[in-house]
C-alpha cells in the first residue's frame, strides 16, 4: 500500500540515538505545538499540559531527574532537539471542565443559554472519579491520544522520535514542580534527528503482527 499515511507509519520507528548537532526548524515546531492542541480527548477533557524541554538549562534539568532510574534513556534528554513531558490532571473536576465549555461559548460551539445543560457530558468524568477524587486512570489515557496524534505529526514532518515511559514521574514532580502545577508526568517523547551512524534501530525491519490477527471486519 502506497498511501502517504501508510508510508509515514511505516518509516517511524523508536529513535535510540539523536544527532546532537540538528534541531527542529521553529516553523515545524510551531506545526508540532498546534497539533498537539488540537488532539481528541474523551468528551472535550483536554486534562492536560504539554511542557517543551528546549533550553540547555531545562535539559540540564530533566537529565538530572534520571539519577535513580531509567538511564537508558537519560542520553536523549542532551542529544535530541526537544523534550516533550505529557502531564495529566490527576484530579479533574466539575470547575476545570467549565473552563472547557466556557471556551465553547466563546467560540460559539455552546449557546449561553445552554451553559448549565452542557455539563450533562461530565457524567462521564465522574463515572472516572474514585471516592477520593482521584481520575488519573481516565485522564492519563488522554495523554496517550495526544501523543499518538504527535508520533504521526512528526512522521509526516520527517522528525524523528522516541516515546519515553522509561521517566521518573516522582523526580520530574519535584523538578518542575512550578511548571506542572500539580499536573503528572508518566510520559515523555524526544524529538529530534537520528544519528545515522549510532542508531542501530534505524537500520532494522518494521515488524508488526499481521493484519489477520489483530483486524476483524464484522
Amino acid at each position: 500500500m502506497t498511501h502517504p499515511i501508510i508510508k509515514d507509519l511505516k518509516q517511524r520507528y523508536t529513535v535510540k540515538r539523536y544527532d546532537r548537532t540538528k534541531r527542529i526548524p521553529q516553523q515545524e515546531l510551531e506545526v508540532i505545538y498546534e497539533a498537539i492542541r488540537l488532539s481528541a480527548s474523551s468528551i472535550n477533557s483536554q486534562p492536560w499540559k504539554f511542557i517543551v524541554i528546549e533550553s540547555d538549562a531545562a535539559k540540564e534539568r530533566m537529565h538530572s531527574t534520571f539519577k535513580n532510574m531509567y538511564q537508558f534513556n537519560q542520553p536523549h534528554v542532551k542529544a535530541a532537539s526537544h523534550i516533550i513531558l505529557f502531564a495529566y490532571n490527576p484530579r479533574y473536576t466539575r470547575e476545570d471542565y467549565a473552563q472547557v465549555i466556557d471556551k465553547d461559548i466563546t467560540v460559539g460551539r455552546t449557546a449561553p443559554e445552554n451553559r448549565e445543560q452542557a455539563f450533562g457530558a461530565f457524567a462521564f468524568a465522574e463515572s472516572n472519579t474514585d471516592e477520593s477524587g482521584d481520575t488519573s486512570a481516565w485522564t492519563k489515557a488522554q495523554t496517550y491520544l495526544a501523543l499518538g496524534n504527535t508520533l504521526h505529526v512528526l512522521a509526516r514532518l520527517g522528525i524523528d522520535s522516541t516515546p519515553m515511559e522509561g521517566v521518573d514521574s516522582q523526580l520530574i514532580s519535584e523538578e518542575f514542580k512550578e511548571e506542572l502545577g500539580g499536573y503528572r508526568c508518566d510520559v515523555a517523547l524526544a524529538m529530534g534527528y537520528h544519528d545515522p551512524s549510532e542508531d542501530y534501530n534505524a537500520k532494522l525491519p518494521k515488524s508488526r503482527l499481521d493484519s489477520d490477527s489483530v483486524l476483524k471486519v464484522l
